[in-house]
């Protein structure tokens, strides 16, 4: 069954199958009959024609723009002063990968593997966010204007480009209704599950290519032209690989999760269009294989790789009773009250409330019979239970009911993936339903008559409603300690040598990467924020790394928990430690807040008397290390 969509494109009704549903091009519009030269107008229709086609995609595109600058306004108002959201640490981080990536681009270095983090060992930056094609894209924002301007502008615009990608996609080439597009697309990008991982996780909110993505596999089942169709898809997954791993890698599962819900309802269907799928996907394989080759291998093999995740995965899962509970980050939600339900304020990846899930199965019931909605109950209800972890839990507390997760949990990929964003393909899939509800709605109202046109207003007033408790309130923000001035106006580049090691004190790995940023990672430093192997014999994943001696001592003496009294040892592991970190400097800003006489009288016992530089104290630790 075929219907006309408001912009005059032909598109397939969703009981032909999703594939079809999902592929239809825009058919041609009828033949104009010819006009005489001397009858035409002076101006060509033409523009303003187009001009009213776009005025709806750009009005959409305003509206997600405005949502994702809400989120975000509480930033905006000192990039460079405040820390947006509730991880803190993990902005740092990636404040540190963009300014990483403008310093890879500026001196034409490595983007996969880096030493200026963690000094001297190095950081593999494919088994942590990677993020090469937006840092990449962002360099001209980092360079001018720094890492916190071109983080908070990364995060503002994964919102509202990720909705509206959803939105072009969806009133392309799924419905007919640009409002009920314009719903999905909101929905899929200001879900509790995006909005709460703006907290810190610009690669997990970065989904403006995961509808294309989708849509190419769709058109690789439906299409006779397997070459064409899985080139393009391997170009799209090539980005996306370059942007987050994680998102491609649940974004493939969907896929997959979506084919084998296809396979159980038309199976007769789904494997004459298999040939054509996996032919288009070998074509993909190999090109994403030839443009990813070293990445992969680093990702797997290379220098700092890590194996699985640090700690026991049910962590980060997911319990039942999250999925009817509120977000931190909704109108409906509260501080504290969604703790109990999940791993933390970041991977609430699944809070839509009762309300959502109300609407949500009502949705399934009403379109039961329509074979996209299936496929979506399928997508949709696998991709919860996977995000439940390896024990069934119903409340707070785990039990020791085996869940499906465990029988994938060891596997390679699943086994370093964190488990409460299996979530992020639920909300997806919702997305897409609540589109294809909407435009179900927006027929009826059309065609009946009289109270049947009452009915389907009643039933979107109603959905709209139970939508509204789930909208996103502003992020949070909190200050952050300023750089020093030493830092920032560049000073530091007469006393630190390029490639070589700046030690801030006390040795903290945040410490370092803001640092490191403000300088657009002009010096390596010690330790850092990060993800790698226990030890260059054992590659199972850990935070961080074990602090070298001199990096304890000098915290212990700025919590207080020594005096300053250092030995002979003591100062032979000092200056053991600078050598390893490969330092020329070490400094002590002066605004420490606890401990900074205290640290100055011991850095001064095992370096030597510091200088005086700008608002730091500074020792030339250069002859220990040389």
């Amino acid at each position: 069954m075929t219907a006309s969509g408001p912009d005059g494109r032909t598109r397939v009704s969703a009981d032909a199958g999703p594939v079809a549903a999902a592929t239809v091009e825009a058919a041609p519009g009828p033949t104009e009959p010819p006009v005489d030269a001397a009858q035409r107008p002076a101006r060509s229709p033409a523009a303003p024609a187009r001009w009213r086609r776009l005025r709806p995609d750009l009005l959409v595109a305003s509206v997600y723009l405005a949502g994702a600058l809400w989120v975000t306004a509480r930033g905006w108002l000192d990039p460079g002063g405040r820390l947006l959201g509730s991880r803190p640490d993990d902005q740092g981080f990636n404040e540190w990968m963009l300014a990483y990536a403008a310093h890879a681009v500026s001196h034409l270095e490595n983007p996969f593997f880096t030493t200026l983090q963690n000094a001297p060992a190095g950081v593999n930056l494919m088994t942590n966010v990677g993020m090469q094609l937006p840092g990449l894209v962002l360099s001209p924002f980092t360079l001018l204007f720094g890492a916190p301007f071109s983080y908070l502008l990364f995060i503002t615009l994964n919102l509202a480009g990720t909705g509206y990608a959803w939105y072009h996609m969806l009133s392309r080439h799924l419905v007919s209704s640009r409002a009920a597009a314009f719903v999905g697309g909101l929905f899929c990008a200001f879900a509790p599950a995006l909005v709460s991982h703006s907290n810190g996780h610009p690669h997990i909110t970065a989904q403006w290519l995961v509808p294309f993505i989708l849509l190419r596999v769709v058109r690789l089942a439906r299409d006779a032209r397997p070459v064409r169709d899985g080139l393009v898809l391997g170009w799209l997954v090539v980005a996306q690989f370059f942007v987050s791993l994680e998102i491609l890698f649940l974004t493939a599962l969907g896929c997959l999760l979506m084919m084998l819900g296809y396979l159980v309802f038309r199976p007769r269907e789904a494997l004459g269009r298999a040939p054509a799928l996996l032919g288009g996907l070998a074509i993909t394989g190999v090109l994403v294989g030839a443009a990813a080759a070293y990445p992969l291998w680093m990702q797997f093999a290379g220098p700092q790789h890590r194996v699985g995740h640090p700690g026991d995965p049910d962590v980060y899962a997911l319990t039942v009773g999250s999925f009817v509970r509120y977000a931190t980050e909704s109108v409906a939600g509260g501080r504290t009250g969604a703790l109990p339900w999940g791993p933390n304020t970041t991977e609430q990846s699944s809070f839509y409330g009762w309300s959502v899930v109300v609407l949500a199965l009502a949705a399934c019931w009403w379109l039961h019979r329509e074979i996209v909605v299936r496929v979506l109950g399928v997508v949709m209800a696998v991709s919860a239970v996977l995000s439940i972890g390896t024990t069934w839990t119903w409340g707070s507390r785990r039990t020791g009911v085996p869940a499906p997760f465990a029988l994938v949990s060891d596997l390679p990929i699943f086994d370093s993936v964190v488990v409460a964003r299996f979530a992020l393909i639920t909300t997806a899939a919702l997305g897409v339903l609540f589109a294809v509800t909407g435009d179900r709605l927006g027929r009826m109202r059309v065609t009946g008559e009289g109270e049947a046109r009452l009915v389907p207003r009643l039933a979107a007033v109603a959905a709209l409603a139970a939508l509204l408790p789930i909208l996103p309130t502003p992020l949070e923000v909190r200050g952050r300690v300023p750089v020093p001035d030493f830092v920032t106006s560049g000073a530091w580049q007469d006393h630190v040598a390029p490639g070589r090691t700046l030690v801030p004190v006390p040795v903290r790995g945040m410490t370092s990467l803001y640092w490191s940023s403000a300088a657009v990672a002009g010096f390596a430093v010690p330790e850092g924020y990060f993800l790698g192997p226990v030890s260059a014999t054992d590659a199972t994943g850990r935070w961080g790394v074990e602090p070298q001696p001199t990096a304890k001592l000098l915290t212990a003496v700025s919590r207080g928990e020594r005096d300053t009294t250092v030995g002979p040892a003591d100062i032979a592991q000092a200056r053991s430690d600078v050598r390893y970190w490969k330092a020329d400097a070490v400094a002590l800003p002066d605004r420490v807040a606890r401990g900074h006489d205290d640290l100055k009288i011991v850095l001064d016992a095992l370096y030597g008397p510091g200088q005086r530089v700008d608002d730091v104290w500074l020792w030339d630790v250069r002859p220990f290390t040389r």
